[in-house]
């Protein structure tokens, strides 16, 4: 810092200020400072800056699943944000029950982290308690927490929709493939879901059928399985509602190998959107997870008083709903008769 200010014929302290982007530095000095210090390649220490401000310069993102893609899209979109706004993103990958105690009983986020971000993944009290007691602030993905703003999907509204996409080509005989009953960590989209569809199967008079309904752990091969199982009932159904893209990949997987025709003999809808499911042909609700993240990103960044962004005019409440569309593709179509 000394060579820079000697190069730029001022005052360390005026370096400094001129660094931090403080206001009180003429321009005509400020642009002399900044180019000092761009010909003498001259970076801000972050240890410094964080001992001169009090603030680290990184958000934590707290998740429980890192590999899923739903969370990177998450990630991505408020890394896109977080970046603009010369912030760093630390990532904690709490993905089961282990890791999750170890998480809050060593608090890695304290004085690490300007603010928290944490992706589909509901607290207890006694955890909201040791987030709160970090001071800095929150936002939360997927889910509400109290008192605290969210970004999430209205899934009631979303499923509902799915299913009145499939009631309106007649079938009524629908399956649904959910993860309810096989999570390492409790995620409240799972039951949320199942309880819409259980919901629009009431609202359209239809009487649910308990074998229609699986729950099978997270993955694309559970759904071929929980598929599978599906076709080998008596009278097995003529629409598939899987609570995910992935599970649906692993529906038209198995309804393929059994040389079912799909949607002619059975339809197949999934909720996200996938990257891959316009290549395979899946009808599913759409949802905007990118932007979910970068909401979410928004919201910290004016909270920490960060102008960097474009504002949103829909930040300001409590809760963000981002809505879903519907996304009609080749995988569903009217039931068969008979």
């Amino acid at each position: 810092m000394e060579d820079v200010a000697r190069r730029a014929g001022v005052s360390i302290a005026t370096v400094s200020r001129t660094l931090r982007d403080q206001a009180n530095v003429a321009e005509e000095t400020r642009r002399r400072v900044l180019r000092a210090a761009e010909e003498l390649s001259y970076v801000v220490s972050p240890i410094a800056s964080r001992l001169a401000t009090g603030r680290t310069g990184a958000v934590g993102v707290v998740i429980p699943y890192a590999s899923r893609w739903y969370f990177g899209q998450v990630i991505a979109g408020a890394e896109s944000v977080l970046r603009d706004c010369g912030l760093d993103l630390l990532l904690y990958n709490v993905g089961d029950q282990a890791a999750r105690k170890r998480f809050f009983e060593r608090q890695p986020l304290r004085r690490r982290v300007d603010a928290v971000l944490a992706v589909a993944m509901p607290f207890t009290d006694s955890e909201l308690s040791t987030l709160h007691g970090l001071g800095v602030p929150m936002t939360v993905v997927g889910f509400d927490s109290p008192g605290i703003p969210s970004v999430r999907i209205n899934e009631a509204a979303t499923i509902d929709r799915a299913m009145q996409h499939l009631f309106d080509l007649g079938h009524r005989r629908i399956a649904m493939i959910s993860t309810y009953a096989d999570q390492n960590v409790w995620l409240p989209v799972a039951h949320q879901r199942r309880t819409a569809y259980l919901a629009a199967l009431a609202e359209a008079g239809v009487e649910p059928d308990p074998q229609l309904v699986i729950s099978v752990p997270f993955s694309v091969g559970n759904g071929e399985r929980a598929t599978a199982a599906l076709l080998a009932l008596e009278d097995p159904p003529t629409a598939i509602f899987a609570e995910s893209d992935e599970l649906a990949f692993g529906a038209l997987t198995a309804l393929r190998r059994a040389g079912i025709g799909v949607p002619e003999s059975v339809s197949v809808l999934g909720v996200d959107d996938h990257d891959v499911s316009q290549l395979l042909d899946l009808t599913t609700m759409r949802q905007l997870v990118f932007q979910q993240g970068s909401l979410a990103a928004k919201i910290l960044a004016k909270a920490l008083g960060i102008d960097c962004v474009a504002p949103e005019p829909d930040t300001e409440s409590g809760t963000v709903l981002v809505p879903t569309t519907l996304i009609i593709r080749g995988s569903t179509g009217p039931a068969p008769h008979g």
